[in-house]
């Protein structure tokens, strides 16, 4: 499995028992408002804020979020105004972490962000310092129900993606694209009628660092999910390769 996969299917679980559905919720309204203040509110246009309706319709996101979000990126209602901030650092072992956020307060994420890494015996780390192991790409993920193999390769690479791994054990297959065409990816597994369970542009680690060691595992787990659990964090990117066997239970 791959360290993306691995951490989507996490919060994937995480997600789907979370009783706070609001945060989720807050989150993917954050995004929508800048994707829309950047590119525009429609989303036959805007890439981004098409793949944002996906995912807010899988988070079963009632309508009047999605439209209130929307309104407000537009300028259409009065709302706060959100700066996209990230920072990098290390959890123990080594591992690389950039978290992504979004706040209307620079100096209340900051001191969040890095009270939680003390908390976990991380270190941040200055500008670059991560980031520039990472490259940003588009990520899909479709279960092994909705298409096969040989399908999937068909529609997803004669539309540009980079490529296909089939995940036995998550049963699901991870395509991964250059941003600049993962619209076209997208767009074209929706005309072959093949749904997919996720679809974003995500920061990829060129080195993954397997993390074979449960302990340690849901140790630096549990640190990620503390981040994501701060209300400007938007999202937490790692280069560590965790099987989620490791962390059930």
């Amino acid at each position: 499995m791959s360290g993306h996969s691995a951490w989507a299917n996490i919060k994937h679980k995480k997600q789907a028992n979370d009783a706070k559905r609001g945060k989720i919720f807050s989150k993917i309204a954050k995004e929508m408002m800048i994707a829309v203040r950047a590119n525009g509110k429609d989303p036959i246009t805007n890439l981004t804020l098409r793949t944002l309706l996906q995912k807010a319709r899988a988070a079963n996101m009632p309508s009047d979020n999605i439209e209130r979000a929307i309104k407000r990126g537009a300028g259409e209602v009065e709302g706060e105004v959100f700066d996209e901030v990230m920072y990098e650092g290390y959890a123990p072992g080594g591992i690389g972490l950039i978290v992504q956020v979004l706040t209307s307060n620079r100096n209340r994420a900051a001191a969040e962000v890095r009270h939680t890494f003390t908390r976990f015996g991380g270190n941040l780390g200055g500008q670059n310092s991560v980031l520039r192991t990472f490259q940003r790409k588009g990520v899909i993920l479709v279960e092994e129900a909705a298409a096969s193999e040989e399908k999937l390769m068909e529609v997803a690479l004669e539309a540009g993606a980079g490529d296909l791994i089939h995940d036995a054990d998550a049963k699901q297959f991870e395509i991964t694209t250059d941003p600049a065409q993962f619209g076209a990816v997208v767009d074209a597994l929706a005309k072959a009628n093949i749904a997919t369970q996720s679809a974003e542009i995500s920061l990829v680690a060129d080195l993954m660092v397997p993390v074979t060691e449960a302990g340690a595992a849901k140790k630096i787990v549990d640190f990620m999910e503390a981040l994501e659990d701060i209300d400007d964090v938007q999202n937490v990117y790692s280069n560590a390769d965790i099987d989620p066997k490791l962390v059930e239970g």
